[in-house]
């Protein structure tokens, strides 16, 4: 986890005007891309191959359950709407950002990928709460945060009152109340939970989300 982080943050930040000057913006992502992925497949190879330890509470009782399944339900609403009109995603066009209202997810905070991938972890923690759980599905979470933050600071430096503006007006930490404000993505969040659920229960043979009610 301390490598994938890590050279994701230093392929993002120190590095990344020297190597986009080196290697062009796509072989830069191109580069960034075999990284994070091979950084990414020894994370899992080394959680599969770890013990699994003894739980640090009953994670199938009902609450954990529900706790969990609440998260993650949310986490995938934060996700499906982060897609749309994100000034933080490529290609970003950050002109007129300090005129404009936020709408939709972005009343809730400015960071929703990443506050998805935040809950997407603490989740998985409340489920699998063993030591190898805590740091991949920890690290998972506090890399998301912490991203968030160097983010803020890197559109701060590089589009100064466009982002400043922007940042008073869209929260960094998720406003719960005004969740109720994602519209679309609830509905979308309630058909791809469904499935990914599913397929935790078929792949791994652990049923999550709504089909625990239909388990056994």
């Amino acid at each position: 986890m301390l490598l994938f982080a890590g050279s994701h943050w230093i392929l993002s930040h120190p590095l990344r005007k020297s190597a986009i000057k080196t290697l062009g913006q796509s072989g830069f992502m191109a580069t960034y891309s075999v990284v994070a992925v091979g950084a990414l497949a020894l994370v899992l190879i080394a959680h599969d191959r770890a013990p699994d330890g003894p739980m640090l509470w009953d994670s199938y009782a009902a609450l954990p359950w529900l706790l969990a399944s609440i998260l993650s339900f949310v986490a995938t609403a934060l996700l499906l709407a982060s897609f749309s009109r994100n000034p933080a995603l490529a290609p970003r066009n950050m002109n007129g950002l300090s005129t404009a209202l936020p709408q939709g997810v972005f009343r809730v905070t400015r960071h929703p990928m990443m506050f998805a991938i935040a809950l997407w972890g603490v989740s998985h923690i409340i489920v699998a709460p063993s030591w190898r759980s805590l740091l991949l599905n920890g690290g998972f979470a506090v890399m998301a945060v912490g991203g968030a933050r160097t983010q803020d600071a890197k559109f701060q430096t590089l589009y100064d009152k466009e982002w400043r503006i922007w940042s008073r007006r869209s929260p960094f930490w998720p406003n719960l109340t005004k969740l109720g404000g994602l519209g679309w993505a609830w509905g979308g969040a309630l058909i791809v939970w469904g499935l990914v659920t599913a397929l935790h229960w078929l792949l791994a043979g652990i049923p999550a989300g709504p089909w625990r009610f239909f388990e056994g």
